[in-house]
């Protein structure tokens, strides 16, 4: 047993209860005490002490293209050249390495569970490994040695766009055909730390007479199933001349969308796809630093909430790491859409990047302080210069709407003590981690 006292603790509530007194027993929350006496063996929490947060979305191995896609213009079929040329040079090692500082940067960050959307199957060429599961087996190995839990979305990519093959990187995606891609999946072991869920890449990448079968083996594991959806204009329009419907309702007529699914980015819908997403109870993941970064557009998460559909939200390509920038985001996006204010209170707001993002990614357990919860805790330092004279009475609104990945000081997860003062408890120098992954990747 573990005694934690925070000095201000989210208990998802529109206010930060105070001197919460928080019991731990190896993984899991037994007690929560607001308005406490503090314990003197009580580890105590300075600052304000949120729930893990839940990254829903990530590719690790864009982490290496940070700033070295930004001169220039281009749009995000150019940038998606530079991202494959980087697929291509990775190795099960290297990409252990690479996806270690990346994650360890999320668990700086509070991020105590990430969705990975991984892809990167094959040898270059598309031959397999030795062992089939060699790139996934490493990411699972980067998140235990980075101290964070993983749900690995193993996606399925037959094709490189509607009707066209797979060429060059593309090969080391693809695993011929979806019977292939159920018989390799299957070979991955959820662990502890480990959920195993299943992607679909997108209409663009996995045909319509395969799309069913990855949402049924899905449903056969009750895994997630996540799904890039229509993140472009330009994938619209190829669905629509090539089956004559949209990516969504394609997705419906083949038994994707359900309760245990989630749809990532979403951007470019029409109300009947907004109806069909809430109608399936399907989750909606936002990761608008990278929809900013590739000029993908503003989305319709306020209508989509209106709907039914909870949300999500994920750092997606990595350009940043800080799931306080993506959650205020989709606030200020909607601002900037609508011109108005005021479209989601700052608990709903981190109840997409806590809860609601773990149950996506199959942690209903995770995500809240409460009895019964995973023991994952986030402290915020309320010292920081964006924090500074932060008010008692609107202390939430200050972390959700000023905060800083950099702010965090303290994190556990599942009962252990990843983060201490803002130092990493297992890779004293992670950017120095990043740093050298960063270079041999490139080497």
């Amino acid at each position: 047993m573990t005694s934690y006292f925070a000095d201000h603790a989210w208990l998802g509530d529109e206010q930060v209860a105070h001197d919460v007194l928080i019991t731990v027993d190896g993984d899991t929350i037994v007690s929560v005490q607001p308005d406490a006496r503090r314990p003197p063996d009580a580890v105590h929490l300075p600052g304000v002490t949120l729930p893990g947060l839940a990254n829903a979305h990530s590719h690790a191995f864009h982490r290496a293209l940070r700033g070295r896609t930004h001169r220039g213009g281009g749009s995000f079929w150019t940038w998606r050249e530079d991202m494959y040329a980087v697929a291509d040079r990775l190795t099960p090692d290297s990409y252990y390495a690479l996806a270690r500082a990346a994650y360890a940067e999320m668990a700086l960050a509070g991020i105590t569970c990430v969705g990975e959307f991984h892809y990167l199957h094959h040898r270059p060429g598309g031959t397999r490994y030795e062992d089939p599961n060699a790139m996934g087996a490493a990411l699972i190995a980067a998140a235990h040695d980075a101290g964070i839990r993983i749900t690995l979305l193993d996606t399925c990519y037959l094709t490189g766009g509607v009707d066209q093959e797979l060429q060059g990187p593309q090969l080391r995606f693809g695993d011929g055909d979806v019977a292939n891609w159920a018989d390799r999946a299957g070979g991955l072991k959820a662990a502890p730390h480990v959920r195993i869920g299943a992607a679909i890449h997108s209409v663009r990448a996995v045909p319509p007479g395969s799309l069913a079968a990855v949402a049924e083996w899905a449903a056969a594991q009750d895994a997630p199933l996540h799904f890039h959806l229509s993140e472009q204009r330009a994938e619209n329009d190829a669905c629509l001349q090539a089956y004559g419907t949209t990516p969504t309702r394609l997705l419906a007529d083949h038994g994707a969308l359900t309760a245990n699914a989630t749809a990532v980015h979403a951007t470019h819908l029409t109300h009947t796809d907004i109806a069909d997403l809430a109608g399936a109870n399907t989750t909606v993941c936002i990761t608008p630093t990278t929809e900013r970064d590739l000029a993908d557009g503003i989305g319709p998460a306020r209508e989509l909430a209106d709907a039914g559909c909870a949300l999500s939200v994920g750092s997606d390509s990595n350009a940043v790491i800080d799931l306080f920038e993506e959650a205020r985001a989709v606030e200020l996006n909607e601002r900037l859409r609508s011109e108005k204010r005021g479209h989601w209170a700052a608990a709903q707001l981190l109840t997409a990047a806590t809860a609601d993002g773990h149950r996506a990614l199959g942690w209903p357990a995770a995500g809240r302080i409460a009895p019964g919860a995973v023991a994952d805790l986030v402290t915020v330092s309320a010292d920081s210069v964006r924090l500074a004279g932060a008010a008692p009475d609107t202390l939430l609104e200050s972390v959700v709407f000023a905060a800083h990945a950099g702010d965090v000081r303290d994190v556990v997860v599942g009962g252990r003590r990843v983060v201490t003062d803002g130092r990493h408890t297992m890779i004293g120098d992670v950017p120095g981690a990043l740093h050298a992954a960063i270079r041999d990747t490139f080497a």
